[in-house]
């Protein structure tokens, strides 16, 4: 630039004309730094246009009023949500905490001038507080918190043509109400709700985004759901001072079954498998099947104490309290039926304590001492009873002799102890097939009622 002056100021004063007073050489001089100070003069102010513009048009800006204020018209607000981390709902408390970017533009004819070109950042607080924007609250939450680290996490942008895009980040609690009829095999839906706090539906109009509202970060994971559908809707607020315009954001989630998986069902089977291990055991193991039912009793208890200690206390029945109360009822009835098994092999005829009991209870009798379940020692019955019952002419009346006669009360009740006995055994049988079976009956439905 310099170049192009000294050849303008060599073309306009030849050597041959130029004046050889001191005067006119000082004078020239003096013209050079006044073409200098112009050259520099116009590159300052070129660098701080953009900054002088908005010092001008904030001069005569009125923030209270909306953009459109002047055209009785309702200013339209697009908004959009990035979260960034999403997490997980909590079932005691029923919310979730999110920290999520919320994007907001709109058209202020004020703030535009034809020598804005590019666009302009602003994220200096006092500069952001200059200009109006849309004054919002979120509805469904709890807590909220403004991001302060390391900066105040706002922005605007003043693009050309009036152009306004204005960002903040936020810490949010929100909450959802869920409906845990089918826990865990269940899917929720939780909203977030943006609505306006000051401005009518005739001043502001709030509307999403057309292209992707709701985004999510694509490595975001949540540990025990999983986010089938996000759908953004619009929805109006309506009180006694007016409507009011508001969004929502719909995420449509379906826990996990997981965790619960192998923390409640699989332990739970366990143990009502290890609850018929007394079938297999012999009936004369008191001390054995006793501890093995009150144990699995006690354990799946104690489980089902530990899994609703951490849900909230609802007045209907959810599908854990189906689970763990039939497991509950499987090992009970277990323990039931070792209690029936074990009174009938021990049952004497006439009742345990009675008087036939007291009658066989203590004595000896001929061909052995009594052992107070109606056998003798050292008799032993047939696997039919056949031994132990007393002859077809005897039970019709025929005659015998008196030893025969002496002893029919005591070959009656080994008889009658020994069908006891085998009735006892028998139950365990068949309980060996029928509590598997009706076990993987109600698995079967379980599952297909609460999956499908």
């Amino acid at each position: 630039m310099l170049k192009y002056q000294f050849t303008f100021i060599s073309d306009c004063f030849p050597r041959e004309k130029r004046c050889a007073s001191v005067t006119c050489s000082w004078g020239n001089i003096l013209l050079v730094f006044l073409l200098l100070a112009a050259v520099v003069q116009e590159g300052l102010c070129g660098k701080m246009t953009d900054l002088q513009i908005l010092d001008n048009l904030l001069e005569e800006y009125d923030r209270r009023a909306t953009p459109t204020n002047h055209l009785n018209d309702a200013t339209t607000v697009s908004c959009e949500l990035y979260i960034r981390s999403f997490g997980s709902i909590d079932p005691s408390s029923m919310d979730y905490q999110v920290d999520i970017y919320l994007r907001q533009t709109w058209v202020d004819e004020r703030l535009n001038h034809v020598n804005i070109t590019q666009p302009l950042d602003l994220n200096d607080p006092n500069l952001v507080k200059a200009i109006w924007k849309p004054e919002v609250y979120f509805p469904n939450a709890k807590h909220a918190e403004f991001q302060f680290v390391t900066v105040p996490n706002v922005l605007v942008r003043i693009n050309p043509k009036g152009v306004i895009f204005y960002m903040l980040r936020l810490k949010l609690v929100f909450s959802c109400m869920m409906e845990l009829s089918a826990f865990p095999l269940d899917s929720q839906v939780c909203t977030m709700e943006v609505a306006s706090f000051s401005k009518t539906m005739k001043e502001l109009s709030l509307l999403w985004k057309a292209e992707g509202p709701v985004k999510m970060y694509k490595d975001l994971r949540m540990p025990q759901f999983e986010i089938n559908d996000i759908v953004a809707t619009t929805c109006q607020e309506s009180f006694q001072i007016g409507n009011y315009s508001c969004l929502v954001a719909e995420f449509h989630m379906r826990r996990a079954i997981g965790f619960h998986l192998v923390q409640s069902y699989l332990p739970t089977i366990l143990i009502v498998v290890i609850s018929w291990v007394s079938f297999w055991m012999d009936v004369d193991s008191v001390p054995g099947r006793t501890t093995l039912g009150v144990t699995t009793l006690l354990t799946v208890s104690s489980k089902s104490s530990g899994i609703q200690g951490g849900l909230p206390q609802v007045s209907y029945v959810k599908a854990i309290d189906v689970w763990m109360g039939a497991c509950t009822a499987f090992v009970f009835c277990a323990l039931l039926e070792f209690t029936l098994v074990n009174y009938l092999w021990r049952k004497r005829p006439g009742g345990a304590g009675g008087s036939d009991g007291g009658r066989y209870g203590g004595g000896t009798r001929r061909g052995g001492p009594w052992n107070g379940f109606g056998n003798m020692e050292g008799e032993r019955a047939s696997s039919g009873g056949g031994g132990a019952i007393l002859g077809a002419s005897t039970l019709t009346g025929g005659k015998g002799t008196p030893e025969e006669l002496t002893t029919l009360p005591v070959q009656f009740v080994q008889a009658l102890t020994q069908t006891n006995k085998m009735k006892a055994r028998r139950i365990d049988e068949w309980c060996r097939i029928l509590f598997p079976v009706v076990f993987g009956l109600f698995n079967v439905c379980y599952w297909c009622y609460y999956l499908i």
